[in-house]
């Protein structure tokens, strides 16, 4: 590759030769990553003390090793960004990370709050954990430091709450908008303004804000429920919209917030809450990687990340929990 890139090709251009000499089994790719030089970038400008466990540490969240599934490229970005002031921080006073104490943690965290907070412990656990398992560390100060609680709605649903929910779903138009959060993770104002033009049965796909999709089988099926009922109720209905109700049948317009929300908010739930689980068991079982989550939820990059990294520190606890063997 280094070749191809380095020799003028007059005749084809070089991104089709390589993609050539790929197919053909003739090109070895000896470039770089970004990434690996990114890593090697930042952690150099950190004191040698530092810049070594730092430097391995993210080798193993890019590769992964025996005990530990390689990281996203966002997660590996993220997790620097909350480690390096803190660890630029001991520098001065420090000679290597196995001189850090738990006093030292409590102080760099002191003066922070929120998600800010939360996401510095992640990062530190993950360096000292992996710090430790190698030998770089005597001791891990970042044990049974706490981190602050997060927004409910960040968490992963428990199966008493999912209980629940089923039970409070009764009519077929509310099985239909929880199976719309639940599957395809959609917003209350899409699932009021989800239209019958956006939905093809036979095909089983689905415009979802603009965002064309494979149909799910629970909603196929609470589609097609709810989708027999409104013409039995109302066959004669202009209105453009799959939901429907007694006021808007005979309009144009949406159905309200309150009767998408039906009697979830009475009991402490919101589409909003089923929509962000969906999101988060996405992320903890296919790996918390913003674009994928992106590109499945039509998500934006921020979003996404701020996802991503909620899984990351979930499936980190859960790793930290684990015994070691």
């Amino acid at each position: 590759m280094s070749e191809v890139r380095a020799r003028p090709q007059p005749d084809a251009s070089r991104p089709r030769l390589a993609e050539v000499l790929s197919d053909l089994g003739l090109l070895r790719d000896d470039s770089t990553p970004a990434i690996r030089t990114w890593v090697d970038r930042v952690t150099s400008e950190l004191a040698p003390g530092f810049a070594g466990p730092a430097r391995q540490w993210l080798l193993v969240l890019l590769d992964g090793d025996s005990r530990a599934r390689p990281r996203s490229e966002a997660t590996i970005y993220a997790n620097f960004a909350s480690a390096r002031p803190v660890l630029r921080g001991w520098e001065n006073t420090h000679g290597h990370l196995r001189e850090v104490t738990r006093s030292d943690i409590h102080a760099a965290l002191q003066p922070m709050s929120g998600y800010q907070r939360n996401n510095t412990v992640h990062a530190l656990r993950s360096l000292f954990r992996f710090a430790k398992r190698r030998g770089l560390v005597f001791t891990n100060p970042v044990l049974g430091v706490k981190t602050p609680p997060v927004d409910p709605a960040m968490t992963p649903m428990t199966d008493d709450e999912i209980r629940i929910i089923e039970g409070l779903a009764v009519r077929p138009a509310e099985r239909l908008a929880i199976a719309l959060a639940a599957e395809h993770a959609a917003r209350t104002n899409t699932i009021r303004h989800l239209k019958l033009d956006d939905v093809d049965l036979a095909n089983r796909r689905i415009i979802l804000a603009g965002h064309n999709q494979r149909l799910g089988d629970l909603t196929h099926r609470a589609m097609r429920e709810w989708l027999s009922h409104r013409r039995a109720t109302w066959p004669h209905s202009p209105n453009p919209h799959v939901l429907i109700s007694k006021r808007t049948a005979l309009s144009a317009g949406p159905v309200s917030h309150i009767f998408v929300r039906f009697s979830l908010g009475d009991n402490g739930f919101s589409i909003d809450r089923i929509r962000a689980d969906r999101i988060l068991h996405e992320a903890l079982t296919a790996g918390p990687d913003p674009l994928h989550l992106s590109l499945v939820f039509n998500l934006d990059h921020s979003t996404a990340l701020r996802y991503a990294i909620v899984a990351e520190h979930l499936l980190s606890d859960e790793l930290e929990q684990t015994p070691a063997p």
